[in-house]
């Protein structure tokens, strides 16, 4: 069963660095979490002197962003998925195929659009093509598999007081060609239009004072086609899902097939005179995670938006803004 999705594809035309919860600068991440993006469209939305909803709600919701490959502007893009998560080994089959490259298959971290549709509809010689893995993508698409690079620089910080300079690593993020991350929409898009406009030139992620994780963006539809959601109880996250309840989660947790992932998010707060401060913490669950949930349509959306205001009591003051954390999940049904 086909659907439409609306997808943004963002191409940077500066590097990247997406720190990691621990804040080590030497290592960035290189996709970007739907929670993130949602609280950047969202600080683009107040520097525009837009109000915010006071559920912190914007209209939409977007799944993380994905890679993409794509050559030039006029070749069609390959886009990559999540593989997703089982609780039971991925591999079943015991092939030769499949066990002399073992190694091959636990670096797959993506599968193009025609392989993640086999895998969301249980289909189990996706690697029977070794000649199709490509580092961490599989794809018998033409693509260069190291799309994606990284670059380790020395740099140094300052301190406001005058002391010794400190140095430390950063890696930032490059994209060859006209590759870059893409991300699904659904919802009103007047709001993320409008954030969007302001974000290419704010840029995402770390070191944007200095011209880092700049980019510009098109939008595009592709069809991916689903198991229909009448022949399986169990759906994919396509985002960070924080679950509504303990009931919902119960619930979402009791199918023998479930996997999953989970990250803590938080995080520095980046209003003054409060940037030295912190976040409340809050764990959600990661892009890829599979549930125990019955859908009635091709897709739902799941979870909830949370403020992560520390009501705590400074020098500086209180914070009396919202900091809100989108867990509201893109799922579509899988089967498992």
């Amino acid at each position: 069963m086909k659907d439409t999705f609306l997808i943004y594809k963002l191409h940077f035309t500066t590097p990247l660095h997406l720190g990691y919860a621990r804040g080590d600068y030497s290592v960035s991440l290189k996709t970007v979490a739907s929670d993130t993006m949602y609280a950047a469209l969202t600080s683009c939305l107040a520097k525009l002197g837009k109000e915010i909803p006071e559920d912190g709600d914007l209209g939409f919701t977007v799944s993380s962003l994905f890679p993409f490959y794509q050559k030039n502007e006029g070749t069609p893009a390959v886009y990559f998925f999540p593989k997703g998560y089982k609780k039971s080994k991925y591999i079943k089959s015991d092939t030769d195929n499949e066990v002399s490259n073992a190694k091959d298959i636990k670096k797959v971290q993506w599968l193009d659009l025609s392989y993640f549709e086999k895998r969301i509809a249980l289909n189990e010689n996706i690697y029977s093509e070794s000649e199709h893995i490509k580092g961490e993508y599989l794809t018998d698409k033409a693509i260069d598999k190291d799309f994606i690079t990284s670059q380790v620089s020395p740099r140094v910080t300052v301190s406001r007081a005058g002391e010794n300079a400190t140095p430390f690593y950063m890696d930032r993020i490059f994209f060859k060609d006209y590759s870059g991350l893409y991300f699904i929409v659904k919802g009103d898009r007047k709001l993320l239009d409008m954030a969007l406009g302001l974000l290419q030139y704010e840029g995402i992620g770390t070191d944007r004072n200095v011209g880092n994780g700049l980019f510009t963006y098109t939008s595009d539809k592709i069809e991916i086609n689903l198991p229909d959601n009448n022949t399986t109880e169990y759906a994919m996250s396509l985002s960070m899902f924080i679950p509504s309840s303990k009931k919902q989660l119960a619930v979402m947790l009791a199918g023998e097939k479930v996997g999953y992932d989970f990250l803590r998010r938080g995080g520095w707060i980046t209003t003054p005179p409060f940037n030295t401060k912190r976040k409340n913490i809050i764990y959600a669950f990661t892009s890829g995670s599979v549930f125990s949930m019955k859908m009635d349509d091709n897709v739902a959306i799941h979870g909830k938006i949370v403020d992560l205001k520390p009501d705590i009591e400074w020098e500086e003051g209180k914070v009396e803004h919202s900091i809100w954390r989108n867990g509201k999940a893109l799922f579509i049904p899988v089967i498992v």
